[in-house]
């Protein structure tokens, strides 16, 4: 089986230009960034290229603007923050991408960096055009990918491109999520502990399957488990459910049960009349038709902190509650502590994903510490089912 080709210190790159692909997409209001995580993962190997005097130029995309050009989704506020937390020139192309760019990029000078204009702005990107790649691909002498959250798109700037430049390489923070993933699917460290969260099975439901074969406890909480709790009988009252998932929970427990797999239901939890009240605790035979459940009760994070306890490796995607109002994030926070303590007193190998987790964890006070944060989304949950991610495939 071929291997991806990551890139390698050892590469020169001095002179050279760089095709850097990576993901600068933070959510933004009023031209303003809310979240820098995204672009201060990228600076150390960007600050590394600068070092070596490489030529750089960055493609990112920031929304869905479907192939138009829109001030909503302009890059200027991160080409901003690029200027002034790197000590070289940062330039912005706001042009078109055609045959006479290359000869634009000519005055760029070692160690310095042009960063394009919303990538999305173009048709060709969204569409995979084999002429808009070529025509990027004409800009560089070397390709790295390192934006894994964007390498199941099929893409001219993550697919196509690799077509038409000899050099292309994954980058470190592609690398970095690829060996988190495997450390839960293929270098596993046993016990295994899997919690799953959120409001949908529908769009976890291939990453469950997947796991159930290869992981030793699967802990299902969120809205998502709401639907667990009535294929087992019990009466939910108003609380939120997805219509049609009792075959597929059926064949959860199937596979489960021929993959001895652990699964884990909440037995308490807090309940409300509605969004915007404090929660009361109630175990789960015992809610009445106008409640819903919001959060996991203290019964439940006791057990779901004794499997963590249990465990040598631990993922989690997908809030435990309803974490827009605090009242309800406590279990998703308790979850956070619990295996923030087991990675930095007991080496426990923690893997967070998912956007809401990682969005309850940065609006939280305390300090967390976690082998590896996945900002990756979609791309992590896709790679966690085994599919081949067409932009990694690329670079085999």
């Amino acid at each position: 089986m071929n291997k991806i080709k990551y890139f390698s210190d050892s590469l020169e790159v001095q002179n050279r230009i760089i095709i850097l692909r990576l993901d600068l997409n933070v959510p933004l209001q009023e031209k303003k960034i809310q979240d820098y995580n995204r672009i201060l993962l990228t600076l150390p190997f960007l600050k590394d290229l600068v070092r070596k005097k490489a030529k750089i130029i960055i493609i990112s995309h920031l929304g869905r603007p479907k192939g138009k050009r829109s001030n909503e989704f302009s890059l200027t506020p991160i080409y901003k923050f690029l200027k002034e937390n790197l000590k070289t020139n940062v330039y912005f192309y706001m042009g078109d991408i055609n045959e006479e760019t290359k000869s634009k990029f000519s005055y760029l000078k070692e160690g310095e960096i042009i960063l394009l204009e919303n990538i999305r702005f173009f048709e060709g990107e969204n569409k995979n055009d084999d002429d808009f790649a070529k025509k990027l691909a004409s800009i560089g002498d070397m390709y790295i990918n390192d934006a894994f959250s964007c390498s199941h798109r099929k893409q001219a700037s993550i697919h196509k491109i690799t077509k038409y430049i000899n050099e292309c390489y994954a980058g470190p923070l592609l690398k970095k999520e690829i060996e988190a993933i495997n450390s839960i699917i293929k270098n596993k460290k046993k016990p295994v502990t899997c919690i799953i969260g959120g409001s949908k099975i529908s769009t976890k439901i291939n990453v469950i399957n997947n796991l159930v074969k290869n992981v030793n406890n699967i802990v299902i909480v969120g809205a998502m488990a709401n639907n667990f709790l009535i294929f087992k009988g019990f009466v939910i009252g108003k609380s939120l459910i997805e219509k049609g998932t009792k075959e597929t929970i059926s064949q959860i427990y199937v596979e489960a049960k021929k993959y001895n797999c652990n699964i884990l239901i909440p037995e308490d939890c807090s309940v409300s009349n509605d969004f915007k009240s404090t929660g009361k605790i109630k175990i789960t035979d015992s809610i009445d038709k106008d409640e819903m459940i919001l959060d996991i009760g203290p019964k439940t994070i006791k057990n779901i902190h004794s499997i963590i306890d249990q465990s040598k490796t631990v993922l989690w995607n997908g809030p435990a509650g309803y974490i827009e109002n605090k009242n309800f994030s406590h279990g998703t926070l308790a979850i956070a502590n619990k295996i923030s303590e087991s990675t930095n007193k007991k080496s426990l190998i923690s893997i967070i994903g998912g956007g809401d987790t990682i969005s309850a964890i940065n609006k939280s006070k305390d300090k967390f510490v976690f082998t590896h944060l996945s900002t990756a989304g979609g791309a992590f949950l896709e790679f966690l089912e085994g599919k081949d991610l067409p932009g990694l495939d690329v670079l085999k």
